[in-house]
């Protein structure tokens, strides 16, 4: 879901450009595009299937994970050559697909993640997967890291590495907030609790939060994450939520005090959109976020927890204060790579 929040940013712009554009997703991300643009076209294009084990440890799981990865990057790379044709595509614009790079169209490859974290037991991949990664993204015409270029930045050596990309453009963050207000209105929840990511862990996460505020005085929400058909309802004083569209998630997260959620690297993007409040949980085992989320409480941003330590009094206790972060560069640096590929597109038309 992530990865499909963060595009609603790009494609805002693209529509304004009065481009036409058509969404390629899957399960839950195509669900929540349709519902954030009714009007678009879609195609349903399958995603990579990725389920994590209910252990800490993903090493393993990750692992058997790598043919099945291979796999679909190269039907996806082959599905796309039939959707180009087909659509009479000019530009693609993907996030993380590695196969979605085409020779007769121009492509542009969205990352954060340059950088591939391993565990420190298969650490010594490292290098060789950054020369792959490095191989592929040359593929594009252009890649988009969603950061700031400077010293102070979000993502840190997942995409700020000492050699330099020829199609690496740094963007800034992309949020689904980012044309909305930061309105610090009346507080109606102590704590938000969003939930994101596969399972099983998705499902460990949600009851480790339910037991954690069992029998508190606190006036909780909950985003499950899950079944845009889920009703809402309310539990004692935990109200439910299931998959919300940008608005209603945007009224939530500022009618709260707290919020505490994944350290996926869009939900950073949104917290610091929204000069949010929040507390951290990494994924375990998932390195990128158990990376992020260090490097972010380091950086004095948010305050992290593990997950077999959560307990909503001391998240409560320790949270850092909202981060102010001002940097009016970021949606002028998307705007700039947006009007170049209008320029690319009139060229091509000539």
């Amino acid at each position: 879901m992530g990865h499909a929040s963060r595009v609603v940013p790009v494609i805002q712009e693209l529509i304004k450009k009065e481009y036409s554009v058509i969404i390629a997703a899957d399960g839950n991300a195509l669900e929540f595009l349709k519902n954030e643009f009714p009007r678009l076209k879609t195609i349903r294009f399958k995603s990579y299937n990725i389920n994590y084990s209910k252990k800490n440890s993903q090493v393993f799981k990750m692992a058997l994970l790598i043919p099945q990865l291979v796999n679909w990057t190269v039907r996806e790379h082959f599905l796309l050559k039939k959707i180009v044709r087909d659509e009479k595509i000019d530009v693609v614009i993907s996030d993380n697909r590695y196969g979605l790079w085409n020779k007769k169209t121009y492509t542009v490859f969205i990352t954060h993640q340059l950088n591939i974290l391993f565990p420190w037991i298969l650490s010594v991949f490292e290098p060789v997967t950054r020369q792959i990664v490095k191989l592929i993204v040359k593929k594009y015409d252009e890649c988009w890291v969603p950061d700031y270029e400077e010293s102070f930045n979000l993502s840190g050596k997942l995409s700020h590495l000492s050699k330099k990309y020829s199609n690496r453009y740094f963007i800034g963050p992309l949020s689904r907030f980012a044309f909305y207000a930061n309105n610090d209105g009346i507080k109606k929840y102590d704590v938000l609790f969003i939930l994101s990511g596969p399972e099983p862990q998705r499902t460990i996460l949600e009851n480790i939060f339910i037991q954690s505020v069992h029998g508190k005085e606190l006036k909780v929400a909950l985003v499950r994450g899950v079944n845009l058909k889920f009703q809402d309802i309310r539990e004692n004083r935990v109200s439910f939520f299931g998959m919300l569209n940008t608005p209603g998630l945007y009224e939530l997260i500022q009618r709260s005090e707290l919020v505490i959620c994944r350290s996926g690297y869009s939900s950073v993007m949104d917290l610091v959109s929204l000069n949010k409040k929040a507390v951290l949980i990494p994924t375990p085992g998932q390195t990128e976020q158990e990376y992020l989320a260090k490097y972010l409480s380091d950086s004095g941003l948010f305050f992290y927890m593990k997950q077999n330590e959560f307990s909503v009094e001391k998240a409560i206790d320790n949270a850092f204060p909202a981060p102010l972060i001002v940097n009016g560069s970021s949606k002028t640096d998307l705007i700039q790579r947006i009007d170049f590929l209008e320029k690319i597109l009139k060229k091509k038309n000539c």
